[in-house]
């Protein structure tokens, strides 16, 4: 007699289960009392967002060129937001491919909304007033990205030279072994942010970063100062990162270029290059109106909410039993 498998069953507990579902009513009713409209777009689309550390899942479909399972919703919703909508949320699926670890799943839930007129800081206060509707942890407290490096590693992450950078990685602990350019600014910064920042982030309460490298703008406005900085902000929570937001670059001429930068990137690190022109660039054309969205990483918070180590046991069928 052939032994029955178990891997048929869910990872998640049915009390998981359920929390996850009064979660997902307690998103929605949050913005639908705020006048929020719930929206839907293409999760298969001919557009993808264009990063250098985001890998799109290509789908083979005969005869009709590239198609690609969406990253974010990001490109669609920023449409509606140039065809005419003022606050629009969705709730959805979202893929990205090498993602599968703890924390990391191909298949996950996003939470992705955007309100026009809204600056950084209504951004995050907006994403501050959902996160205490849900964790019930209290307010966050508001740490630049330059200021939370002073705390962890003790230097300026928008001034220090490259080496200083490096020799602040090694320090603690980080050895890349000659596989990083020892040129690369962002790499070393992010390694010391995964490293030494982002444990001590939302430890006592959630923690709100902003004010990121200009470098790391990605689809964020850069504000003019002597130092520019990008209005990007971060939710974090027992150090995890649970959320990224933008004040939203509205110019299509700087998004070309960030876009062409991307893919060169892409190109210097073995990866394929991915489609530049894309209906957002249309819609930006057109004009799109000054805004801030978020995107929320509905499983991990989630995982926050009920104690949960790793991602599977908030999540029926991870990946492994999908």
């Amino acid at each position: 007699m052939t032994e029955a498998r178990s891997d048929y069953r869910p990872t998640a507990s049915w009390e998981h289960l359920r929390r996850r579902a009064e979660l997902l009513r307690t998103v929605r009713g949050f913005f639908d009392q705020r006048g929020f409209l719930e929206v839907e777009t293409p999760l298969l689309s001919a557009d993808t967002v264009v990063d250098r550390h985001l890998d799109p899942l290509p789908v083979a479909m005969s005869d009709t060129g590239s198609w690609w399972l969406q990253t974010s919703p990001e490109f669609a919703m920023k449409r509606l937001l140039a065809a005419g909508a003022t606050a629009i949320y969705q709730i959805t699926r979202a893929f990205r491919g090498a993602e599968q670890g703890p924390r990391h799943n191909p298949e996950f839930t996003l939470v992705e909304w955007y309100r026009v007129g809204d600056d950084m800081w209504q951004g995050m206060q907006l994403l501050d007033e959902l996160t205490q509707v849900t964790l019930g942890r209290g307010a966050a407290e508001r740490l630049s990205y330059a200021a939370a490096f002073q705390r962890a590693v003790g230097l300026d992450p928008l001034l220090s030279p490259v080496a200083e950078l490096a020799a602040a990685a090694r320090q603690h602990g980080l050895d890349p072994s000659g596989a990083w350019d020892p040129e690369d600014r962002d790499l070393w910064l992010d390694g010391l942010l995964v490293t030494c920042v982002e444990p001590l982030l939302g430890r006592d309460r959630p923690t709100l970063l902003y004010d990121y490298p200009a470098s790391q703008a990605a689809l964020a406005v850069v504000r003019d100062e002597p130092v520019p900085v990008a209005e990007r902000f971060e939710l974090y929570v027992d150090g995890i990162e649970l959320a990224n937001g933008y004040h939203e670059l509205t110019d299509a001429a700087v998004l070309r270029a960030r876009t062409r930068a991307a893919n060169q990137a892409r190109r210097a690190d073995g990866k394929c290059a991915l489609p530049e022109a894309s209906r957002l660039l249309d819609a930006m054309d057109h004009g799109l109106p000054p805004a801030t969205g978020v995107a929320l990483g509905f499983d991990r918070l989630v995982m926050v909410a009920v104690g949960a180590r790793v991602l599977s046991e908030v999540w029926a069928f991870p990946i492994d039993r999908a």
